[in-house]
């Protein structure tokens, strides 16, 4: 899978267009800014539209051709981005120590995903958000785009379990016009989540 992700983003056109996932721009705009982790964040879209808004975005990828264009459109687009060559698997980070992450169309085999969203929850801070937007098993009879291996999409009772720990702000599945690059274009099918991580004093007032 890294050669294939290293060959679609090798290419000069960006695979899924200059603009930030429309469901991750909505939650940034109520956030305040803070540390923001971006997962399998491939050729930094979402990366740079979040440091423009003022986050200090930490961002990996495996695909070193997606860290390539990343570096290179923040420097175009004048703004600073910490993105690492890593694994989802295998990446690792402070306990506490991001406000928020967002897991944009991340779809990973059911171990690895487990693994992830279990370390995500640890990584955030207390009030810490997950912003997430993956495709719907549904997206299989639609042609815009996402892995065609149904174990690979999410379902919102996955996800439910997934982040059972955390507040769920917002867990709906339903259609949508995708306009990303030309990887992600026309009617899909998404899922999508917003939890936050419970405090000391909303565990007590439960």
């Amino acid at each position: 899978m890294q050669q294939f992700w290293n060959e679609r983003y090798g290419q000069q056109e960006m695979a899924y267009g200059l603009e930030p996932n429309d469901f991750l721009r909505e939650q940034l705009h109520v956030l305040k800014p803070g540390r923001l982790l971006l997962p399998a964040e491939g050729e930094g879209r979402n990366a740079v539209f979040a440091a423009k808004q003022g986050w200090d975005v930490l961002a990996f990828d495996y695909s070193e051709a997606g860290q390539v264009k990343a570096l290179a459109l923040a420097a175009q687009q004048s703004v600073s981005i910490d993105y690492r060559l890593a694994d989802a698997g295998s990446f690792t980070l402070e306990p506490e120590s991001v406000d928020a992450v967002a897991l944009v169309y991340a779809h990973l085999p059911a171990p690895v995903r487990l693994g992830l969203h279990s370390k995500v929850q640890k990584w955030l801070k207390p009030g810490g958000v997950v912003i997430l937007e993956a495709f719907h098993p549904k997206q299989l009879g639609y042609t815009s785009g996402g892995p065609k291996d149904k174990t690979m999409l999410y379902t919102a009772d996955l996800l439910e379990q997934d982040f059972a720990g955390m507040e769920i702000k917002v867990l709906e599945e339903q259609e949508v016009v995708l306009h990303e690059g030309v990887y992600h274009s026309g009617p899909g099918f998404v899922t999508r989540l917003v939890a936050a991580k419970t405090t000391i004093e909303t565990i007590q007032t439960k």
